[in-house]
């Protein structure tokens, strides 16, 4: 029992934050210094924000980085503000300085806006503490939340890794699950398909984070992560298996019609996910797994298979369920493979700057998006003569996330939590509590937050809210009645400013990217077949590009998405677009099974290998000048003009390659209607979203 409480993954990490967070007021509370204490208790929002925890082989070269970046944020505000500059002025310039961490790569850009929220919350303390008290607090703080993180993170060794693959797992289990809960009704893709990607989306995600976290760790060089590292392996082979679909209704419907093969195929299919979610908290909570074996439910399907031999459904699901059987037996994958190198853009410094100066540069976008909505922040507060405006400075930064959807989710959360937050501090503040036992409730609310942040954010904001305004009273930096209702205004204003900045402020709309995502997915499809119809005999590229193929298909899933979420969007074109992802979806699986034929058959002779991949090449080059041109495209079909690459009876692998040349096609003429409606770079939503 003890395993599962500290080892679940939203205990564990509600426990390190609390503990990070109220440590320090604890020891301030007993050597008499409370409200230093709870100073102190404010770097960790900031190192938070940083991604300062992310266990990393450069772990304390990113904290020194980072608190530095604050330190120098709050002594450079101070500074300024004393040289009498306004402060729109300040934090404008100062947003626009930090953008560059954003050119250097993902993890290094959210330095930006942790480090001007460290601004930020400098503004709360000027005036009553020296100047170099803030900074100095910031390289105490960041120093402290490394300290610890790194004695937590070696105290539970390898935990992050394991909720990873822990979630992996799971995701299979339930994919496999629904894959073959959905068995007979198939034959209607717009309708069955849809949950199935999502599942597949969520697994690959899942891929990509162990992945890069491998790689953060350099666990391909450490003893210690031996064991892990075989296990995302074996994943990496179940999805590959879990994922190749048939796509012959046809023929399942009439296997179903004359055997009883449903019921044997659903009930292997419920046995590999049933041990797949037992290998799951076996990762997770540190236990051996047990012995496993499915031997009874493969000789059933075996015999279906024989006797139906002219039906390819049945021997299909024999030959991928025996294998999966054969990895969850012996824990080992179906063949060694290298990691292939994490190739996640990174900048030196100097480049970085170089490429953030050009009005391309997305994260120059980002910084100006965030100066704009800070400069106006705080020109407001000095029109409404709001003489410390950190409330609305800080919701700006809190709530201001990626995408429109997500900033708008967040803006809810944050504006209903907050609500409800001041209301119950309103309440509670009319007792008069010793102030011990308030201590003790801040920290009951904060671990309870911590459990619910992310899952439902909206929830653990009415708890740090809680603890925002208790914090303040015992600091008392505000009164606590003329504190709630301008900190509820501020809040309001912070949600608007956020949501118009996300809107006008070069919003960048994935209706606008599905155009280039769907261009990268095919530009990923003719490597995979270059690869796959050429000389290459890697099995670990191979299973690299594979991966590469369904991370480009999920970045244009996620795309339509979120799309479908955006203001005013057209939905004929999302409509057309929709089942062109569909499409996509079918050719991922065909390459998935054409990569696991690659290493276990001899492929076709190199004669008819070339004429299928010039055929594919053409095909897909047809699909990509859709995408390019918006003039009538030709109605001559160019696969047509051409011979047949051979006559007679075709191998598994040609007819792969046959339905590929099918979906193309299909794709080819779903663009023709598709592209000449959609939306220029979000131009078309904006005027739409100013009309309504």
């Amino acid at each position: 029992m003890w395993r599962r409480i500290i080892y679940h993954p939203e205990v564990n990490y509600a426990l390190r934050q609390t503990l990070v967070l109220c440590l320090p007021v604890a020891i301030g509370l007993l050597l008499g210094g409370l409200q230093q204490g709870l100073l102190f208790s404010l770097v960790p929002a900031c190192c938070n924000i940083a991604g300062l925890d992310t266990p990393h082989k450069r772990f304390f070269k990113r904290l020194i980085i980072g608190g530095s970046l604050f330190a120098i944020s709050s002594l450079l505000i101070q500074w300024l503000s004393f040289q009498q500059i306004p402060l729109p002025v300040i934090l404008f310039a100062m947003a626009l300085l930090l953008g560059v961490t954003g050119e250097m790569s993902p993890l290094h850009a959210r330095l930006l806006p942790a480090s001007l929220i460290a601004a930020i919350f400098t503004l709360s303390l000027v005036g009553n503490m020296p100047v170099w008290q803030p900074p100095l607090l910031y390289i105490l703080g960041t120093i402290w939340y490394g300290v610890f993180n790194w004695f937590w993170f070696w105290l539970w060794k390898e935990q992050p890794l394991r909720e990873s693959l822990s979630l992996l797992y799971r995701e299979l289990a339930d994919y496999c699950d629904a894959k073959y809960s959905l068995l007979t009704r198939l034959t209607d893709p717009e309708k069955a398909l849809p949950p199935l990607l999502a599942r597949q989306q969520k697994a690959i995600d899942l891929i990509t984070t162990s992945y890069q976290q491998m790689h953060m760790l350099a666990a391909n060089r450490d003893n210690s992560h031996k064991r892990l590292m075989r296990a995302f392996q074996v994943a990496l082979d179940l999805q590959e298996h879990i994922a190749v679909s048939l796509h012959q209704p046809e023929e399942v419907q009439k296997l179903v019609e004359k055997s009883h093969a449903e019921a044997v195929i659903r009930w292997n299919a419920q046995v590999i996910a049933a041990r797949l979610r037992q290998l799951a908290d076996d990762i997770l909570y540190h236990r051996l797994p047990t012995r496993f074996s499915m031997d009874k439910q493969l000789r059933a399907l075996e015999k279906i298979a024989r006797q139906h031999h002219d039906n390819p459904v049945g021997h299909f699901c024999w030959y991928h369920f025996s294998r999966i059987a054969r990895v969850l037996r012996t824990q080992r994958p179906l063949y060694r493979r290298d990691l292939m190198e994490d190739r996640q853009r990174r900048l030196p410094v100097l480049r970085a700057l170089l490429s953030y100066l050009s009005f391309k540069s997305p994260a120059l976008r980002t910084a100006g998006r965030f100066a704009v909505m800070l400069m106006f922040g705080s020109s407001l507060a000095l029109f409404f003569n709001i003489p410390k405006p950190y409330w609305i400075l800080m919701t700006i930064m809190f709530v201001s996330q990626n995408g429109y959807n997500a900033t708008r989710v967040r803006i809810q959360h944050r504006a209903l939590g907050t609500l409800a937050g001041l209301i119950i501090a309103a309440a509670t503040l009319r007792f008069q509590v010793a102030e011990p036992w308030v201590l003790l409730a801040m920290l009951i609310i904060t671990l309870v937050s911590y459990l619910f942040i992310r899952k439902a954010y909206g929830w653990a904001t009415i708890g740090f809210t809680v603890t925002a305004v208790y914090s303040l009273q015992l600091l008392s930096l505000d009164g606590a009645r003329a504190f709630l209702l301008p900190r509820l205004l501020d809040t309001v204003m912070g949600c608007l400013i956020a949501f118009g900045g996300m809107v006008w402020l070069w919003p960048q709309w994935q209706s606008g990217l599905m155009r280039q995502n769907a261009h990268d997915a095919l530009e990923a499809y003719q490597e995979a077949l270059q690869m796959l119809l050429g000389s290459e005999q890697s099995a670990d590229k191979l299973a690299y590009q594979r991966m590469r193929v369904n991370q480009a298909h999920n970045t244009l899933f996620n795309s339509l998405n979120q799309s479908m979420q955006e203001p005013a969007f057209n939905d004929r074109y999302l409509a057309d677009m929709k089942l062109w992802v569909t499409h996509s979806q079918f050719i991922v699986e065909h390459l998935n099974a054409m990569t696991i034929l690659a290493r276990e058959h001899t492929m076709l002779t190199p004669e008819l290998a070339q004429r299928y991949l010039q055929s594919c090449e053409i095909a897909l080059q047809r699909c990509q000048q859709r995408l390019e041109y918006d003039g009538p495209g030709s109605d001559t079909n160019i696969l047509e003009a051409r011979d047949e690459p051979q006559t007679g009876p075709t191998t598994i692998l040609e007819r792969h390659l046959q339905r590929i040349l099918g979906h193309l096609s299909v794709m080819h003429t779903i663009s023709s209607l598709a592209w000449r409606q959609r939306p220029q770079h979000g131009r078309w939503i904006i005027r739409k979203l100013r009309k309504s």
